[in-house]
């Protein structure tokens, strides 16, 4: 898609007009320590500007911060966090403000002369605004200047990416295209890392950071961003993002590696349909090969989740979605291979298991007296088969180690103290009352 001049500027230029860093000089020796020593001191910094910009979004993005807990938003706008600046979000739908005096600190800030450092949170996908331009129109615009039609988004978005101290882009349609970005779209719409460029870096020599989810997880943003205000403010280094620039903690492992249906997956057992208990792969879940945290951090408050809920994973945080996870809810074509050796293996495994699983579920005082006392039902003995099995396994159970337990008689230490010694008879079954 064809840049604006503003766009092509920023790239080249790579830093713009920050007041709050005195000179350009000091503005590229921060850049020199972001990327050749990370965890140099920043600050301290009071009160960091949170710019919000929309594009092609349905707003789920905003939805899904107003509910993260750790930290929440709250935490976040009132300082409540120690070494976390105090954050002042400026909105298009949760500012207070409204009219001229919410526009004036978007105008601020992109002329220079916002004298705070900032950055900026941009959600939804970036259209082509010349193919709107070319019929009179805009997709996505906000604010305008002296003539009444308004000013796209992404014309912000060039304007003051220059002098942010971070660009951070939400959700997936921001990071990667996402829906308004898929097969056949009207918009060429297309990520803030495709819309600035791989030359991009902020003010202080960072890349776009990108957090995807559609919806996000609240709290993998909030998180994010707590941890670059710990960076700015010279209290904590910089955070590891991985080679596309999505924060490596979060993103690193799979659905899959923290699904709490995996074992089911390891013994070749698939769900049939909704509401089985099993793995979700073969009713057309992704999660193997998508990387994500939402099994193990949930949707909001540690709770929900797809796969947690019952739902299958359709790779919502990837760069290929939804395109290359399209048609949703059949079974993905690597399953054929995976989850057919699966079935092999756990055909195996299975059996193994359950066995020692019957082994372990005795005392062993059961096995001496050859009887278990439950009168909630008929406990299944071992056969030969196990005992064989079982027989080998406790030749080599202690094999280099020694058993725990006493199996001498009674003895009294110099001091006096008498030490019990094996029970006669133990292993008789005491009689039973009637």
């Amino acid at each position: 898609m064809p840049r604006s001049p503003n766009a092509q500027a920023a790239t080249e230029a790579k830093v713009g007009p920050v007041d709050w860093l005195s000179s350009s000089a000091e503005r590229e020796q921060l850049k020199t320590a972001v990327n050749e020593r990370p965890g140099a001191l920043l600050g301290p910094v009071k009160v960091v500007h949170a710019f919000w910009l929309a594009g092609m979004s349905c707003d789920g993005c905003s939805v899904a911060v107003t509910g993260a807990t750790a930290p929440s938003v709250e935490d976040l706008l009132i300082g409540r966090l120690p070494g976390v600046p105090r954050v002042v979000l400026h909105h298009p739908v949760l500012s207070i403000e409204s009219g001229d005096a919410f526009m004036r600190n978007y105008e601020l800030a992109a002329e220079g002369k916002l004298n705070a450092p900032y950055v900026i949170i941009f959600e939804g996908s970036i259209p082509n605004e010349r193919l709107a331009e070319e019929r009179g129109g805009y997709w996505c615009a906000m604010g305008s200047e002296t003539v009444p039609k308004p000013i796209p988004t992404t014309e912000w978005l060039s304007r003051m990416a220059p002098g942010a101290a971070a660009v951070i882009a939400i959700g997936t349609c921001a990071t990667w295209g996402g829906i308004p970005a898929a097969y056949g779209n009207p918009t060429d719409s297309m990520s803030v890392m495709d819309f600035l460029s791989q030359q991009y870096l902020s003010a202080l020599g960072l890349p776009v950071i990108n957090v995807p989810g559609c919806s996000p997880i609240g709290d993998n943003f909030t998180e994010t961003v707590s941890a670059i205000l710990l960076f700015l403010n010279g209290l904590g280094p910089l955070p590891e993002f991985d080679e596309l620039g999505r924060p490596a903690w979060l993103f690193s492992q799979t659905v899959h590696q923290r699904c709490v249906r995996a074992g089911f997956y390891e013994e070749g057992t698939f769900a049939e349909q909704y509401g089985d208990k099993e793995c979700l792969v073969e009713i057309g879940c992704w999660g193997p090969v998508v990387q994500c945290n939402i099994t193990s951090r949930g949707a909001i408050n540690h709770v929900g989740g797809c796969m947690n809920t019952g739902g299958v994973c359709i790779g919502c945080t990837m760069p290929g979605f939804p395109d290359r996870f399209a048609p949703f809810y059949q079974r993905p074509p690597g399953t054929i291979v995976s989850s057919t050796t699966a079935r092999g293996v756990g055909s195996f495994i299975r059996p193994l298991r359950r066995m020692t699983m019957r082994f372990q579920n005795r005392e062993t005082r059961w096995d001496q007296q050859q009887h278990v006392p439950s009168g909630w039902g008929k406990v299944r003995e071992p056969g030969p088969i196990e005992k064989t099995v079982h027989f080998f396994y406790e030749k080599v159970q202690y094999l280099n180690s020694e058993q725990p337990g006493r199996t001498k008689r009674a003895e009294t230490y110099r001091d006096g103290y008498e030490v019990p010694g094996v029970v006669e008879g133990a292993s008789t079954p005491p009689e039973r009352r009637t």
